[in-house]
């Protein structure tokens, strides 16, 4: 049996989609200033990706903000509690229609791999991104100065690459929930579908 609970407050679903499409517009720019296609032409990737590149720190400049403010950081407080079954259920468990091992509710947002997952984005990628690019642009700025930018240039692509995998990894962990699509609903209206005996986690 399950029912409906409000899970995803309104910054949070704005931070979500707001953050999802600077990282898409930055993957398209970036690659673009890296020579792969042209699309805006060199120059206007470069102005584009270093806009998008600010607005992306001030927005997680809030977020932070709000994770703490709020408290919902003790949602990503890693964990090792029923790793290894929630590991089993997505090799094997989700094919054979086991039931997750580890509930989802208002106190209990992410199981423990998930939690793992956004701790790893948010302490590994997403500051190897914005050093690597802030380092960048001031120095095409001339406000620092190196004598090459190689490794940076090397640091900020491998980031990007880390990236892409994990919005691919997470974009089909979306499709996991009570149905293909439910997990997308509820990061769009708030509302997500949990389990009865999960509500009270």
């Amino acid at each position: 049996m399950s029912k409906k609970v409000y899970m995803y407050k309104r910054f949070e679903r704005f931070w979500h989609w707001s953050q999802a499409a600077l990282i898409f517009f930055l993957v398209l720019t970036g690659f673009e200033v890296h020579g792969s296609y042209r699309i805006f032409g060199f120059e206007r990737a470069v102005v584009l990706h270093n806009y998008a590149g600010f607005t992306l720190i001030t927005l997680i400049a809030f977020a932070i903000f709000w994770h703490f403010t709020t408290g919902e950081w003790r949602h990503y407080i890693p964990t090792t509690d029923k790793l290894r079954e929630m590991l089993l259920y997505y090799f094997k468990g989700i094919f054979q229609g086991e039931r997750k091992p580890v509930g989802k509710s208002q106190k209990v947002k992410l199981n423990p791999l998930q939690r793992l997952t956004y701790v790893g984005y948010k302490i590994a990628i997403v500051p190897l991104m914005v050093s690597t690019g802030l380092i960048y642009y001031y120095v095409a700025h001339g406000d620092i100065h190196l004598r090459s930018v190689k490794y940076i240039a090397i640091f900020h692509a491998l980031g990007a690459f880390l990236l892409i995998a994990f919005t691919i990894i997470h974009v089909y962990m979306t499709t996991t929930g009570h149905s293909v699509t439910s997990h997308i609903k509820a990061m769009i209206t708030g509302w997500d579908e949990v389990e009865d005996e999960d509500i009270t986690e």
